[in-house]
């Protein structure tokens, strides 16, 4: 049979029974006694990898399985490592349609994607596989690609082995479209006399015994190892800010992860304040903006206790205009604060150039950002999806951005970033609750063990003690044995 051309119509009935023979020719489809990974003996074995050394038999398989979907609708079309990715180059290069590929091992380095090529949030994407048993490593292949903003709704693949794939995946909302079915496959070669009968009824006793949509058939994963924590030691020297790098130095060095937040009215109660915890903490929090004065004058003060402490300055000023705006907020105004704060924040919610635009102020000067990925208060939108957004941006800006503010980064879907970006953590007390206006406070165990925090910041639980400097030690404390506790779990 000559190969099918890619502008000819609609495969025949005909041309699909000669590409049966021919898998059966080059041995993709062979009867016998097999070993499956799952470890169950089984009467045919289904080796698709071989068809790459066979030209013509690709460029058949492709046109089969492009008909079986050429009334979808679809943008770009995506293989499933890696049997299937020569068979989607063969269908995209055939039909013109873009193609990507899924890393079934993402790197460490580079740009560390988990899909490659070119695309755009929201277009519709078809899969390509080569055959389907569960249809599990083509939902692998779904989630990567849905977390990219692409829309899965068809799969394609050359065999559907029928043994509950089609179910699950259309549990799923994905419709299975094969060229093949393994029946099909059995029912052509014993036409042709090239399996027996009592080979066929083998085959289909196999399939029928092993459905893997029954209650149980696939046993459940067990969870992947929680990894394990690396000390703050080791975490500066993976730090590429070099403020992040001072700042875990300076944790392991002073053996405190505490940040206490200088919620208090006056500039003369920050100062004092300063003063009284600073030999406890990692770094002092301020809101300089609530006071009615400011000027150089404390600022030069709070640099002096910084240094007389071993402390970093974080003002928490939350940035969120655009890119032009903040670099006049930054470094101008009556605060001028990257002249004196180690560290600010921002949201991301005006997109990176916000990023861009406190770097051009900040990173001369060697300051730090920290992003706000979530909030403490209640009914914050500052989750999911946004979450994951703001990751990216701070992985692709590690020159500038040192971490995050956080809540529960051991939670996240995408992982809590790389691990030179550290994570402080708002709301701590030493016992969990909430207050009036949302504010949800959970413990140092909690945030720093269950949650995967790096550092905790204090407010009221040392500014409203009778004796801040004590409730700082008590905190610093907590904090240090909640991290200790974390690095034998």
């Amino acid at each position: 049979m000559p190969a099918v051309p890619p502008t000819t119509g609609s495969v025949s009935e005909a041309d699909y029974e000669a590409l049966v023979l021919k898998l059966h020719e080059i041995e993709a489809v062979k009867f016998g006694e097999f070993k499956l990974k799952s470890g169950l003996l089984s009467p045919v074995y289904i080796d698709l990898r071989v068809i790459v050394s066979y030209p013509d038999i690709l460029h058949r398989v492709a046109e089969a399985m492009w008909d079986r979907v050429r009334e979808t609708e679809f943008e770009v079309m995506c293989g499933v490592p890696y049997t299937a990715l020569p068979i989607a180059t063969c269908m995209s290069a055939l039909h013109g349609t873009p193609m990507l590929m899924r890393r079934k091992e993402v790197k460490d380095y580079g740009t560390k994607k988990a899909i490659e090529g070119a695309f755009r949030p929201g277009q519709s994407c078809l899969i390509v596989e080569d055959l389907v048993t569960s249809g599990m490593s083509v939902q692998e292949t779904v989630e990567p690609l849905e977390k990219e903003g692409l829309k899965v709704k068809d799969v394609v693949v050359l065999i559907d082995r029928e043994q509950g794939g089609r179910a699950r995946l259309a549990s799923q909302g994905l419709t299975l479209h094969s060229a093949f079915t393994l029946s099909y496959i059995l029912d052509t070669l014993l036409r042709h006399g090239l399996v027996s009968d009592d080979v066929a009824a083998k085959v289909k006793k196999f399939i029928a015994d092993n459905q893997t949509d029954k209650p149980g058939a696939i046993p459940a994963q067990a969870a992947p190892a929680k990894p394990k924590r690396l000390r703050y030691e080791e975490r500066a020297a993976l730090a590429q800010n070099p403020l992040g790098r001072q700042l875990f130095e300076l944790m392991a060095r002073k053996k405190t992860n505490l940040s206490v937040a200088a919620d208090v009215a006056t500039v003369e109660e920050m100062v004092e304040l300063a003063d009284k915890v600073g030999p406890h903490i990692c770094v002092f929090k301020t809101h300089v903006d609530v006071f009615d004065k400011w000027s150089d004058e404390y600022a030069t003060k709070l640099q002096q206790l910084a240094e007389k402490h071993d402390f970093l300055i974080f003002e928490d000023r939350k940035f969120a205009d655009i890119g032009n705006t903040v670099v006049m907020q930054y470094g101008g105004g009556i605060y001028k604060i990257a002249d004196w704060s180690h560290i600010t924040n921002a949201h991301l919610v005006p997109g990176p150039g916000i990023i861009d635009g406190l770097k051009q102020v900040g990173l001369p000067k060697g300051r730090g950002l920290l992003l706000l990925a979530e909030m403490s208060s209640k009914g914050t939108l500052a989750r999911g999806d946004y979450t994951e957004e703001v990751v990216k941006a701070a992985e692709a800006h590690q020159d500038f951005v040192m971490g995050f503010i956080s809540v529960s980064p051991s939670s996240w879907k995408c992982g809590p970033g790389a691990p030179g970006l550290i994570h402080m953590t708002p709301g701590v007390q030493l016992a969990a609750g909430g207050d009036a206006l949302g504010q949800q406070y959970n413990t140092p165990a909690a945030v720093i063990g269950e949650r995967g925090s790096d550092v905790i910041i204090v407010g009221r639980g040392v500014i409203k003690a009778a004796d801040p400097a004590a409730a700082a030690a008590e905190y610093r404390a907590a904090g240090w044995d909640a991290y200790e506790a974390s690095l034998s779990a």
